[in-house]
């Protein structure tokens, strides 16, 4: 096996041996810290309270990442605990989460993305019709959500005055996407409707603005309106190799991993899904410069810091991109 593990470092050409073992404990204190931080009616919180469907459906989405399920594996028990959360949280109009916690639709588009990737793996088959039922009902929501622009806001397009926007856009591309590919119906024309808004706010160098109303362009937005446009299978279009231009030329190579802007988080939480769909050399590159930066990165106490939405989300997201490779979550394979 350590031969096999050489040989395997000499043709990928990148790979640190010794940096792997580290890794490994590094997203182990992850997923154990956020195990500490779930409570016991099985969500998570971000900063003030906020975001609660949220965080409870991005920590279940990284321990899902390890391989855990809701039945089998260590995190099993935290996992159906956030399952079991987020079912509860499935209100009548289909909103998976409650209009008081802050930026709902957030929640709505992480929740379908968690929840489809558990219903992949139920056997139970009463819990598994309870959990169709409820995404069959959040894709619905969804789309009537879904503003006349074809994106989506912080509310409901009807309680936010048709008001939109790029990063809440992009949760209810990929949760709807995520529950298509789990079997659950979701109308084309909804994703035709939003990919069409990502491209009508792209400007001719690529970057995508916060709205289709302007407001500059953003590498964050842009990383993630890349990811969900891969995940809706637009892998080599001129729109796509545009952003992935204007990517190289703000975020990465070129601006190195360290660099501390702002959303430094949110913007690899993306680009290391574009990159790693993208395999190769580059992403063996981008795997280890952004594998030693969040290994140096992590607290003593198991978490990575951030003041402003809070230690959990930082957390959880950098949980995720460590275990991209694993493949174990089907809305993030090659």
């Amino acid at each position: 096996m350590r031969l096999f593990c050489c040989f395997l470092s000499l043709m990928i050409g990148s790979a640190d041996l010794f940096a792997e073992p580290e890794v490994r404990q590094t997203v182990r204190q992850g997923l154990d810290y956020l195990v500490l931080q779930q409570n016991r009616q099985g969500y998570w919180v971000a900063n003030e309270g906020q975001y609660r469907v949220a965080m409870t459906a991005l920590a279940g989405t990284a321990l899902l990442a390890e391989g855990s399920t809701a039945t089998t594996g260590r995190y099993a028990r935290a996992i159906s605990n956030a399952t079991d959360y987020l079912v509860s949280m499935s209100r009548p109009n289909g909103l998976i989460g409650f209009r008081d916690d802050y930026h709902y639709t957030y929640g709505h588009g992480f929740s379908m993305l968690f929840l489809s990737q558990v219903f992949g793996e139920e056997e139970d088959l009463s819990r598994r019709e309870q959990i169709r039922q409820v995404l069959t009902n959040a894709v619905q929501f969804s789309a009537d959500a879904q503003t006349s622009r074809g994106g989506w806001g912080y509310v409901s397009a009807k309680e936010g005055g048709g008001f939109d926007e790029g990063s809440t856009c992009i949760t209810q591309v990929q949760g709807l996407r995520a529950c298509r590919n789990a079997g659950i119906p979701v109308s084309v024309e909804i994703i035709d409707r939003a990919k069409k808004y990502i491209a009508d706010c792209t400007t001719s160098r690529g970057g995508v603005e916060y709205s289709i109303k302007g407001g500059g362009e953003r590498p964050a937005i842009t990383a993630a309106a890349l990811a969900a446009l891969f995940n809706a299978g637009d892998y080599d279009t001129d729109l796509t190799k545009k952003m992935r231009d204007y990517c190289d030329n703000t975020i990465w190579p070129r601006r190195p991993v360290s660099h501390r802007a702002s959303f430094w988080h949110y913007t690899h939480f993306y680009y290391s899904q574009v990159i790693y769909r993208q395999g190769g050399k580059r992403w063996q590159e981008y795997r280890q410069q952004m594998n030693e930066e969040l290994v140096r990165r992590i607290q003593p106490g198991g978490y990575w810091s951030d003041s402003d939405i809070g230690h959990v989300y930082v957390t959880a997201i950098n949980c995720i991109i460590l275990q991209l490779e694993k493949g174990y979550l089907p809305i993030y394979q090659r």
